[in-house]
């Protein structure tokens, strides 16, 4: 997996409001973290993060670049990226410091390619979970897998234990779990009036009509 590198410097986490002005600044508020690391607050450059780091899928590490010698060159996961809830711009980032020669466990997004058999004959392409969890060194961490769907016909299924995994990669799962099917295509029945009995029409029809009030 590509090291991506990334501008950081360490801040003063005082009060709330300074991470709104960090982002007013062109700055996202960040904490390095990790097993054999205090937690550190950052502040990354906004545009550099957003544009290289921020719309990738799946796990990416970033190499820190800095002035300060106790973050210059550490490597770390990006554990999570909060978003703004209207405009959608990462407001905060938390990087998980790795040791790369220990391994770790991570998610790996699935791509479904090709078109599946019982597809063209009228079933449908059931994805049934996107990603799958898997453990390696944290440079050897898949960008993505493949699953190939084109010899999928209606009823079949492509399980983990299919999935091809890398030298040095292994899936992590209690059970032989499904990844996509092709399951039968449903069709909505026309929901039709509910069907008076015979002997009820008749009955209607032959019951007297009720006298208004005051007839005799």
């Amino acid at each position: 997996m590509e090291t991506l590198e990334i501008q950081a410097d360490a801040r003063d986490k005082k009060r709330k409001r300074d991470a709104k002005r960090l982002l007013r600044s062109g700055k996202i508020p960040a904490v390095l973290y990790g097993p054999k690391t205090a937690a550190v607050a950052l502040e990354l450059d906004k545009r550099d993060f957003s544009s290289r780091v921020a719309g990738l899928e799946g796990s990416h590490l970033v190499r820190l670049k800095s002035q300060s010698t106790a973050l210059a060159d550490k490597v770390a996961l990006v554990k999570e990226m909060q978003y703004h809830p209207i405009h959608g711009d990462v407001i905060h980032a938390d990087l998980y410091e790795v040791d790369l020669t220990a391994t770790i466990t991570v998610n790996v997004p699935l791509h479904f390619i090709g078109k599946a058999a019982g597809v063209v004959r009228g079933g449908i392409l059931q994805p049934i979970i996107r990603e799958i969890e898997v453990e390696c060194l944290p440079l050897d961490i898949p960008e993505f897998f493949n699953v190939d769907v084109s010899g999928l016909d209606i009823g079949d299924s492509v399980h983990i234990e299919e999935l091809a995994m890398p030298e040095g990669v292994t899936a992590v799962f209690e059970s032989n779990l499904a990844l996509v099917a092709v399951v039968p295509p449903t069709v909505e029945e026309t929901p039709t009036a509910a069907a008076v009995p015979a002997e009820g029409v008749e009955a209607v029809a032959a019951a007297p009509e009720a006298k208004k009030e005051g007839e005799d």
